[in-house]
């Protein structure tokens, strides 16, 4: 009776310093390298949630550890703190960085420089997207993650590769550069 007791004794204890370890331990990860987010509305279809019910909703990896130097690419699709509702994160493709003009489509400029320290973000289903067309240019300060998965459903899986449509491209780098993204 007096060895159960013991061992029922050890593997408490061995227990509670497991959960104490794995707890900092996850919570690192999470805040640094990356996490799971859940994709709602039609704002990135067809690229996410092609079917745009929320039962069917798409969910990504979020690297961080990819963004923590505020660098991303034309083409990647990245979480953002909203400008309009910080409590709220959105998901949106990378147009324009920093330095690059565009054409917009609707902003209150037709055409734009984007600041230094921001980029241009706009969902693939324009007209059901609340982005930079709406709040302009976004703060790279605000940048979250980038989606580097889609995790969920199963028959989704895959890696989700930095892509813009050809009609959305930069007309003009303010440093001289082109617009075609270097290897």
């Amino acid at each position: 009776m007096a060895q159960q007791a013991g061992a029922g004794r050890r593997y408490i204890r061995a227990f509670v310093s497991g959960f104490f370890v794995a707890v900092p331990v996850t919570v690192t990860v999470l805040d640094r390298f990356a996490y799971v987010a859940r994709v709602e509305g039609a704002s990135m279809q067809p690229s996410l949630n092609p079917e745009g019910n929320v039962t069917g909703s798409d969910v990504v990896l979020l690297n961080r550890w990819s963004v923590r130097n505020y660098q991303v690419r034309r083409g990647d699709i990245v979480s953002v703190l909203s400008p309009k509702n910080p409590q709220q994160k959105i998901i949106k493709r990378v147009i324009a960085l920093e330095g690059d003009f565009i054409k917009t489509l609707g902003y209150k400029n037709r055409y734009l420089r984007v600041p230094d320290g921001h980029f241009w973000i706009e969902g693939d289903h324009h007209g059901h997207s609340l982005d930079s067309n709406s709040f302009g240019p976004v703060s790279l300060g605000l940048v979250h993650g980038r989606a580097s998965h889609i995790i969920w459903p199963p028959n989704r899986w895959q890696r989700i590769e930095p892509s813009l449509p050809p009609e959305r491209k930069p007309l003009l780098n303010w440093h001289g550069d082109t617009t075609e993204e270097e290897d």
